[in-house]
């Protein structure tokens, strides 16, 4: 099993660099997990339409060029499904029986292009409350780790 989480961006803290690498240390017992970064565009004119859309087009492409035609792509959407830690643990194991990678996608800040919306399997909104895109990396590998612990057996998600 292989876990992928394409971002859109550059971790730039070192706190959350340090957390990522632990939950990926973590996942290690049950899957091979990376993070895989992709330029984003800057954004100085992204409240012009045709501007924002180039912005988001652009970005998909490059995330686009990343996934392999059988991969799994669950995309970080706020249009996505939500879960509760339970229901999500068993979601993560029914996509693991549709594919040996599964690759989670965090759009850049403006979202995600129609193209990468139509590319997933998923939509999966993490939470109706808003978070940085540098920090939902660490809540996606935290709750994959839950999602495996849970299935697991094990006494981690209280």
């Amino acid at each position: 099993m292989k876990i992928t989480i394409l971002a859109v961006g550059h971790q730039k803290s070192k706190a959350l660099l340090n957390l990522q690498k632990e939950y990926i240390k973590r996942l290690s017992a049950f899957a091979k997990t990376e993070i895989v970064e992709v330029k984003d565009e800057a954004d100085v004119h992204s409240e012009r339409e045709g501007e924002k859309k180039r912005i988001v087009d652009t970005e998909a492409e490059r995330v686009l060029k990343k996934i392999n035609p059988r991969d799994f792509v669950i995309l970080l959407d706020l249009h996505g499904q939500q879960w509760d830690s339970e229901g999500f643990s068993k979601v993560l194991q029914s996509w693991q029986l549709r594919s040996p990678h599964l690759v989670f996608v965090i759009a850049g800040s403006l979202g995600p292009g129609e193209a990468l919306i139509q590319r997933a399997n998923e939509r999966w909104q993490l939470s109706k409350l808003t978070f940085t895109h540098l920090l939902t990396r660490i809540l996606v590998l935290e709750q994959i780790y839950r999602g495996f612990m849970i299935a697991a057996g094990r006494k981690y998600h209280k």
